[in-house]
């Protein structure tokens, strides 16, 4: 193979060229590189890939383990310049192609099996190589990229200088933020979730999936964004939200929307987003004091009646409907009237006369506060 090896090292840097225009051609990641990175470090890597193609075509294809070690540095190196595996891979695929088209045209009818054989030796040899260090390194980026963020993220939400870890990140924090307090039926896998709120809003969300809360930057559509994550990860959720007009006002709209979450669990309110501005009556009640507790107590009479209590629960839910009402307790109308006054009698509450109403509601929702 002395004479194919010698003829193919002539023919270097026209292989050279022709797997640099191809990948600028073919491989998304390469083609957004300026010309003078192809022409400069990209092709260096190519040079050398080519002299290790070389050594083997005149070794009969053995990859030697000063080889193999360059080719898994060189792969990590390229990891950490944040260069997709997918875009590694293709490279060397179109270098490999472009290697055995030089190769059909230099070799003698004789020489071509071998070398071809010596080229898959070869890359059945260094590509798994090529793949692992580039995987392992990308895992070492991300867990260091995620200990960054939520080094960030905690930041904010105590209200401590975050631009070092902000620069770090490399993620603009400037500017207003939503904060969304969020939690699941189920725990759903923490990759499924940040991906869905990633590719809603394109950019790195910073979350922590253990707290449930989110920064989103700008002012995305909540509800629908809340909507797609329960579709995404196939799981309803609660998640309530309040606006940061800046980095400064991350800690008191967390506290928000925490609140206003805890609020809409402990009602038991269906699956969706919410607002302080859904539930203010119910958030003003929920605050403690003696008022409550009097408030509270005007269902004391209903204790030993259940049903009755049912009943209210049920008539308030429907809007103070009687029709809707009766269908949800599947009892005759004139039964719900008969309930229904029975509650007024025992609470000394009327339903015709609207601030009573109004009161045996609030009573109600108290009540379910706990």
């Amino acid at each position: 193979m002395s004479d194919l090896h010698l003829r193919m090292a002539a023919l270097s840097a026209d292989v050279t060229s022709a797997v640099i225009e191809r990948c600028r051609a073919e491989v998304p990641y390469y083609r957004e590189l300026p010309r003078q990175a192809l022409e400069g470090e990209v092709s260096r890597s190519v040079e050398a890939v080519h002299a290790l193609l070389l050594r083997t075509l005149r070794d009969g294809g053995e990859v030697r383990p000063g080889d193999l070690t360059r080719l898994i540095e060189w792969s990590a190196r390229r990891a950490e310049e944040r260069v997709p595996l997918e875009a590694v891979t293709a490279a060397y695929l179109v270098g490999a192609q472009e290697w055995w088209h030089s190769l059909a045209a230099a070799a003698e009818p004789g020489e071509l099996a071998e070398a071809g054989a010596n080229l898959l030796t070869c890359l059945r040899t260094a590509m798994p190589a090529v793949v692992l260090a580039h995987q392992q390194a990308q895992e070492d980026l991300n867990s260091e990229d995620k200990r960054v963020r939520r080094a960030l993220l905690t930041a904010l939400l105590d209200g401590r200088p975050y631009e070092a870890p902000a620069e770090a990140a490399r993620i603009s924090v400037a500017g207003e933020h939503e904060v969304m307090a969020f939690a699941f039926d189920a725990d759903p896998p923490t990759r499924l979730v940040q991906s869905s709120l990633d590719a809603h809003t394109g950019v790195p969300v910073l979350m922590d999936p253990v707290a449930g809360i989110a920064l989103l930057p700008g002012r995305p559509d909540l509800p629908d964004l809340v909507a797609t994550l329960a579709r995404d990860v196939g799981e309803p959720l609660l998640a309530a939200g309040a606006p940061a007009a800046e980095p400064a006002a991350v800690p008191d709209a967390a506290a928000e929307a925490r609140r206003v979450l805890d609020l809409v669990q402990r009602l038991g309110r269906p699956p969706g987003f919410y607002r302080l501005d859904d539930v203010l009556l119910e958030y003003q009640l929920a605050r403690p004091g003696d008022a409550l507790v009097r408030l509270a107590a005007k269902l004391d009479p209903l204790e030993e009646h259940p049903y009755l209590l049912e009943t209210l629960r049920v008539f308030v839910d429907r809007g103070h409907n009687r029709r809707q009402t009766a269908l949800a307790l599947s009892i005759h109308r004139n039964t719900l009237d008969y309930r229904l006054q029975r509650v007024s009698a025992l609470t000394g509450l009327d339903f015709a006369v609207p601030a009573e109403a109004r009161l045996l509601q609030a009573a109600l929702t108290v009540r379910d506060l706990g």
